[in-house]
Formats: C-alpha cells, structure tokens, sequence
C-alpha cells in the first residue's frame, strides 16, 4: 500500500490528498483556504483521480471528504468568469461550440466518479453546494454532519445547474424536493438531508462521520471485489432501465460471472468459519 501512496504522491496533485490503505483510497478535497472549491486545474485532477483508481486493482473502495472546514464549494468563481472568455472568440458558432465543449469537460469529471467501478462514499461536511452537490449525487453513498448543507446554488448567480443534479437527484429524492431546492437555492442541513434521502445518516461533528465512513468502506472491503462492482454496474443499470431490462441484463451479469473464484472463497469461509481472501 506504500507503493501505491507513494506512486500518486508522483503525479503530484495540488488540489487533492490521496492515502491507501486497505484497500480504502481516502481522497480529500485539498484548498481549504478556498473552502474547497475547484479551479479548472482541479477538476482536471479529480478527473484523473478517479480514472486511475477505477483501474487500481489494489482499491475496493473510495470515500470523498473534503480538508479544513468545508467539503466542497464547487466550481470556484474564478473559472466561472473565465467563462466570458469565450466572447473574444469571433464566430457565433464556434463560441457556443467551445462553450458546450467546456461544460462536457466538467461534466465528464463527474462522470468519472459514477463510472468508477468501485464505491464512492461521500463524507461530507459545512458546505456542499453547486458544484459540490453535483459530486455527491454521483456518489453511491453519502454521510453528512449536522453542520453540512447542500444548495443548489446556480439559480443565485443566474444559471441553470449543469453538471449533473439535476438528472441525478430526480432518482435519490422526490422531484417536488428537487425543484425546491432548484428554484431556491435554499440551503438544506444534515437533519433535513438525512430526512429526505439525500444523506444515509447524520452525525454531530466530523470525527463521528469519518469514523462512521471509514467502518463502512472497510466492511464493503472485505466483501467480494467482483460482487461489489457487479452490485454497482447492476444498480446503475436499474436507475436507466425498466425492471425487466435491468432483470434480463442481471441474467447476462450473472451468467457472466457468477463462476467466480470468489464464490468458491466465501463458501469456503462460512464452512471454515474464517475471514474470506479475495482478489482484487
């Protein structure tokens, strides 16, 4: 696990802290002084983050949190003004073209946590809001503190959200909910979040959630690797799908993999009485 800390220390990431160790990447969002909110530089680096540990065969599972005291503030206000840049740009056409060519950009960042064939558990702190909501809709799991707030904070400075909450979150909470949140940019807390759905369970400080977390993550470690990212690719099959097609692509999944030397592993355990060994 030395190795591997030390081979993401060498793509030297500015904005991002990355420790491994058993088979738990803890990623955490690192510009606390800028409460976490992410420069174009970030985003290229959030991207790459989690690329490469969906191919690390030694990481079962991530969780996402954020330095200092907030978790994430989304897209900072100094990439967002660069924005206007693209109005030096002479040609209607191939403004709008590298306008809608940035937004797939960030977009794709995104992306690539729901893409990860590892669980992403979200622990989540102070504010959670633009930009930083649309990661943790990504997540497959997420954990707030009581302090935590999510706003959909776009309408405030006169955009519609783009990134990804508002197609995610119709399938995690009511969509009257989802509106709410959309047309007001109301900041919704941890006892609220929790409420709804938006958040699995809310803790009094950080310390209680990252305990809460880190027990989680290491459980979903210790189980099947191959089962884990089926479960994954199964459930976000579903959400796109009728139950009937999620049904006949379960089949193929299962036909697939089933004879897995996973299998045999965890019968073997239960007959033993002993911790199962997987692969990665």
């Amino acid at each position: 696990m030395a190795i591997l800390n030390q081979i993401f220390s060498k793509m030297e990431y500015t904005s991002f802290k990355i420790d491994i160790e058993n088979h738990v990447a803890l990623v955490q969002f690192n510009r606390p002084e800028k409460a976490n909110s992410l420069h174009l530089k970030a985003w290229e680096e959030m991207q790459d983050i989690f690329e490469s540990l969906h191919e690390n065969t030694e990481v079962r599972v991530i969780v996402l949190t954020g330095e200092g005291k907030n978790f994430c503030a989304g897209i900072d206000l100094e990439t967002l003004m660069n924005i206007q840049s693209f109005t030096t740009i002479p040609c209607e056409g191939r403004k709008r073209e590298a306008l809608r060519k940035f937004i797939f950009k960030l977009q794709n960042t995104i992306n690539a946590i729901e893409k990860c064939r590892k669980p992403v558990l979200a622990a989540i702190h102070r504010a959670c809001i633009g930009g930083g909501l649309d990661i943790v809709a990504a997540c497959d799991m997420r954990y707030c503190t009581e302090d935590a707030y999510f706003s959909i904070k776009e309408i405030d400075l006169g955009l519609v959200a783009d990134l990804g909450s508002l197609q995610r979150l119709p399938t995690v909470l009511p969509t009257g909910m989802v509106a709410e949140m959309a047309y007001t940019g109301r900041k919704v807390f941890g006892p609220e979040a929790t409420r709804i759905g938006l958040s699995n369970q809310c803790f009094t400080n950080k310390k209680e959630m990252m305990e809460h977390t880190m027990n989680i993550a290491n459980m979903i470690a210790s189980k099947s690797p191959l089962c884990i990212r089926g479960i994954k690719e199964v459930l976000l099959y579903k959400r796109d799908h009728t139950v009937q097609d999620a049904l006949d692509y379960m089949v193929s999944w299962n036909a697939s993999m089933l004879m897995s030397n996973d299998l045999m592993e965890a019968f073997q355990a239960n007959l033993q009485k002993r911790k199962a060994i997987f692969e990665g």
